[in-house]
């Protein structure tokens, strides 16, 4: 995966990180996925964010479309896939404590809560910490902007 700063200037997720890690070892990482469908496309953006205590997140982004997904849970559960597939790159890497940010709602009355339970259930048997709707979504909502 090829991952971009906000400049657009390519960068590798696993060097980038290491090196963000030596200079803040207190910085927490979070990785998150979002999508949208637009016309015939399908957008995803994928989002390695480096939070700084309280005084800041900095993050890089990997962006990728696809032929429109119609299907809601096919569309949600490969955000999913792509978030747990890059934070496992990077644990094997670097073996670094990542959370997951899940753009999926824990209320009943969304769409997206069928996939929480898969979806975290999956996450924590792999060791990570999960963030989904309504708590702190750092890694989501700059995916979130970079899919429109």
């Amino acid at each position: 995966m090829i991952f971009r700063n906000i400049q657009g200037v390519s960068i590798d997720p696993i060097s980038y990180t290491k090196a963000i890690i030596a200079k803040h070892p207190y910085v927490t990482i979070h990785v998150g996925t979002d999508s949208q469908s637009i016309a015939k496309r399908t957008q995803y953006a994928t989002v390695i964010a480096y939070r700084f205590g309280n005084r800041g997140v900095h993050y890089i982004v990997h962006k990728i479309g696809f032929p429109k997904i119609k299907d809601l849970w096919t569309r949600l559960w490969k955000e999913t896939e792509m978030s747990i597939d890059i934070a496992e790159k990077m644990k094997e890497s670097l073996n670094i404590d990542i959370q997951i940010d899940m753009d999926y709602n824990e209320d009943e009355n969304f769409k997206s809560n069928r996939l929480v339970n898969a979806s975290r259930g999956w996450a924590n048997s792999l060791g990570y910490t999960v963030n989904m709707k309504p708590n702190i979504q750092v890694a989501t909502r700059a995916a979130d902007h970079h899919c429109k």
